[in-house]
């Protein structure tokens, strides 16, 4: 069973996906506007979301970027638009699948069965330990040699981000799309939120403990020898 989130602005087809879900056993929230489904995602997270394109207050598009900008929730479009070239930007721009409307229920479910599945093998173990480093994903907090980190939250984003791949060069790229939510931007800000991050860890990128760059390739988190 997971919590599913339905937005979608038409009543008979919110009402008809959200019985086939619930037919499934999955706990079933709707939103038919895209700011209502901003605030259900953000103070009650679901484990998955179904999001159609054409809402009435903003474009489905739109409101997937500003869902990937607060979460990482598996989604899935589910619309009418069956534009292929739309299809391929919307994937890139953070949806997980797409379902072209009119659709069976078991074809959503299988969807979504599948990005549930992607999403809990991706889940991290709750406490990352790299050498003396210690980050717990659950209470947002980081130590460093027993004593707390002040970290901003995009600062303990990154730096959960690494730790969940230590010894793994992440480039840049990687960086911004995941921890970013963005696919396109500048490098320099990925760079100053290192510049910090190691300042915290009592390091510099000419004398790195932990956060070491590979030049033309990215950043990696090592475990310290």
């Amino acid at each position: 069973m997971a919590i599913v989130l339905v937005v979608e602005d038409d009543e008979y087809v919110r009402s008809a996906i959200i019985q086939e879900l619930s037919r499934r056993q999955h706990a079933v929230r709707s939103a038919g506007r895209a700011l209502d489904a901003l605030r259900e995602i953000t103070q009650n997270p679901p484990d998955a979301v179904v999001l159609d394109l054409g809402l009435p207050d903003l474009d489905g598009a739109e409101a997937l970027k500003m869902v990937r900008s607060v979460s990482s929730v598996p989604i899935i479009i589910a619309t009418a638009r069956d534009n292929e070239a739309e299809i391929v930007r919307l994937l890139q721009a953070g949806a997980d699948d797409y379902l072209v409307k009119p659709f069976s229920g078991d074809h959503l479910n299988a969807r979504l069965d599948a990005v549930l599945r992607r999403a809990r093998s991706a889940t991290p173990p709750p406490l990352l330990c790299v050498g003396a480093l210690s980050v717990d994903l659950n209470r947002r907090e980081a130590h460093l040699d027993g004593a707390p980190l002040t970290l901003t939250r995009r600062e303990f984003d990154l730096l959960a981000y690494l730790a969940a791949r230590a010894d793994r060069v992440v480039s840049r790229k990687e960086l911004l799309t995941e921890v970013w939510q963005q696919s396109y931007g500048d490098d320099q800000t990925i760079d100053v939120h290192l510049s910090w991050l190691r300042r915290k860890l009592g390091e510099s990128a000419s004398s790195p403990r932990y956060l070491h760059t590979v030049r033309g390739v990215g950043v990696m988190l090592i475990t310290p020898r």
